[in-house]
């Protein structure tokens, strides 16, 4: 069987040719974009996993950090207390006598969990 190139030949190959090409070009395409959606995919679960580290890290930090705090301002409220009852036994009394009871009584609640 002889083919006889004529140009009504050439052009139908050149169509199935390109056809081909393209339906080829279209494949890979897909492909690309089917691996693509995969990386994003495991992109975006390595970037859940990391935040959820960071903000376990961060809420472990701001957790020492409060504990920090509250010593300090346990501290503080002690220095204050001294300092008044100091007052009060140089003859200071009224809003002296008042603050101490006020503080007297917030302590005994923080010390008993109330």
């Amino acid at each position: 069987m002889m083919i006889e190139l004529t140009p009504q030949t050439i052009v139908t190959a050149g169509a199935v040719i390109t056809a081909a090409l393209l339906l080829i070009q279209r494949f890979a395409k897909g492909v690309r974009w089917f691996d693509q959606q995969e990386k994003q995919t495991t992109d975006i679960a390595a970037l859940k996993a990391k935040h959820e580290a960071d903000m376990k890290a961060l809420k472990q930090a701001l957790t020492e950090d409060m504990r920090g705090i509250n010593e300090e301002q346990t501290l503080l409220t002690y220095g204050v207390l001294a300092c008044l009852k100091g007052l009060k036994e140089q003859g200071c009394n009224g809003p002296v006598s008042e603050a101490i009871n006020k503080i007297e009584k917030f302590l005994n609640k923080k010390a008993h969990g109330d």
